[in-house]
């Protein structure tokens, strides 16, 4: 029977630092599962009319399931969480967050040696977290201090790594081999995961996840009055998107930034009275 002395000890090894670097690790192998059970069924079924999606059968039937999700329990709650909460909630809740990204930020415009990106996004946390009541308020957008918003994917992007076939992941999307490999990176660097207590940390995702969902309610809207394929949009969009995020903001050659601005972001939604016609 284990003692106290044993129990503190193997609560101790628990929270040891080495445990970080051991969850990474799993992660990191099931990810090669789910990357290698995606290959398997990519390459025994459907025609690839892309090259750059060579697992679109795999991605077609988890975007399916994906949004089955989507309708019984994320978008209903998104869009009651939207229809509750005041639009100035709302948008601090989204700075909130925005603010802890741009910690991620920093530290990954600094090991793609982005300077100008990495001043910024340093800059852009301690007003906006010292001056904007802990990231609520966005006081560094009205600074005119830009945000470079950068992940550990694109910096793979930035030291040389291909972005490898389109991928959607189950849950959380669109997704690039890539971006998956890098995922539990990503998970290592968010601020929400040293929140303490338990409780208080998962809260901090369930608020998050409604606030991601319920800024892509007018994206949903788009799509579904669109005449087009969802799966193939969303698919070009993402990776227009993710292309764009790791050169343009860095750019400084291409026309004013005006059209910089536009490429790779949905059409405005439609007016009610033309979704009648």
């Amino acid at each position: 029977m284990m003692n106290r002395t044993q129990a503190g000890t193997a609560r101790d090894d628990k929270s040891h630092p080495a445990n970080g670097a051991a969850t990474l690790r799993r992660a990191g192998r099931a990810l090669v599962a789910v990357l290698g059970l995606a290959l398997l069924v990519g390459c025994a079924s459907g025609p690839r009319n892309d090259p750059r999606d060579p697992l679109e059968p795999y991605n077609r039937g988890v975007t399916k399931f994906n949004e089955q999700v989507d309708a019984l329990v994320l978008k209903p709650v998104a869009t009651a969480y939207k229809e509750v909460t005041p639009a100035p909630v709302r948008t601090g809740v989204s700075n909130f967050f925005a603010n802890l990204t741009d910690v991620w930020s920093f530290v990954n415009n600094v090991l793609q040696f982005r300077l100008e990106g990495a001043a910024s996004s340093f800059m852009r946390v301690n007003v906006n977290t010292f001056l904007g009541l802990g990231g609520v308020l966005d006081v560094a957008s009205e600074l005119g201090i830009d945000r470079y918003r950068q992940d550990f994917g694109l910096t793979l992007g930035r030291w040389g790594v291909d972005t490898g076939p389109y991928v959607v992941l189950p849950i959380l999307g669109p997704s690039t081999v890539r971006d998956t490999f890098a995922l539990p990176v990503d998970m290592m660097g968010n601020p929400v995961r040293y929140v303490d207590p338990t409780s208080a940390r998962n809260s901090l995702y369930a608020l998050r996840a409604v606030d991601v969902r319920a800024n892509l309610l007018r994206a949903g809207s788009v799509l579904d009055s669109a005449a087009l394929d969802k799966y193939s949009f969303t698919r070009d969009v993402f990776l227009q998107v993710r292309s764009q995020a790791g050169e343009a903001p860095y750019d400084k050659d291409k026309d004013d930034g005006a059209q910089d601005s536009k490429d790779g972001m949905l059409p405005e939604e439609p007016p009610a009275d033309a979704k009648k016609r």
